[in-house]
């Protein structure tokens, strides 16, 4: 796991993984400043994927990391956050345990916790949360769906709702909220290239949120956060545009 974007959120151990790679297939992404840590002489692979562009297929994905294996080099599948957390990383084990592939795994911070961190949004607290759920955006819905989510769970109050790469359809998230008794004044919020020195940080409630996401020409990667634990992010927000990574210098 790389982590959501500042390369100084990168773990200890996922660093020295870098430091001793022979080859790097990562995420589209994943930091430059994150792979500079990187051996100078391994070689980097781009194998992200972008939505509604072509990129590599899980299956390519699967044998670049079995072939590289086979040939006796030290591998880091690279990925955005955390790779058990919407990051396919246990079907990229399971391909390489059917190859009889030794591996390891190396937890990052994930784009929810570490987001909503810089975001001054805590995903829970004992006056507003009390569970939070951590949805992809893209799911879908209908018989054919065995993921869709539980709407009316994720409206409930005392919930927060953290929607993966939700931008792209987030008039359909909020309209089943909505739909499913969330109340249109529940505060609402957009983390964009969070924990970056260009994370932006849109809030709203979920009547006015997709306005106030058209009217900002926010950009992906980004994270949407329902409850009522975003109201607190007028009072705790600390990174302010251009300091993201300003944080050591507090005192």
């Amino acid at each position: 796991g790389a982590g959501p974007g500042d390369p100084e959120l990168l773990t200890l151990k996922a660093l020295r993984a870098l430091e001793d790679a022979d080859v790097i297939l990562h995420d589209r992404l994943v930091s430059p400043a994150v792979l500079d840590l990187a051996r100078r002489d391994a070689a980097r692979i781009c194998v992200g994927k972008a939505a509604g562009h072509v990129g590599s297929s899980q299956e390519e994905i699967n044998a670049l990391l079995i072939s590289h294996a086979r040939q006796g080099r030290r591998v880091v599948r690279l990925k955005g956050g955390d790779p058990f957390v919407f990051g396919r990383g246990g079907e990229e084990l399971q391909a390489l345990a059917a190859a009889q592939i030794e591996f390891s795994v190396i937890p990052g911070i994930t784009a929810a916790a570490g987001c909503a961190a810089y975001a001054g949004i805590p995903l829970t607290h004992r006056d507003y949360a009390h569970s939070v759920t951590f949805v992809a955006g893209h799911a879908q819905d209908g018989p054919e769906s065995g993921a869709a989510p539980d709407w009316r769970a994720l409206a409930m109050p005392g919930v927060t709702a953290v929607f993966y790469m939700g931008l792209a359809r987030l008039d359909y998230i909020v309209a089943k909220l909505l739909e499913h008794g969330a109340p249109p004044a529940r505060p609402a919020g957009i983390i964009a290239q969070g924990t970056t020195a260009e994370q932006r940080v849109m809030t709203a409630t979920l009547a006015t949120i997709c306005g106030v996401a058209s009217s900002s020409n926010l950009e992906s990667p980004a994270l949407l956060i329902v409850g009522d634990v975003v109201a607190l992010h007028d009072s705790l927000a600390w990174v302010h545009a251009g300091a993201a990574r300003d944080f050591s210098q507090t005192g």
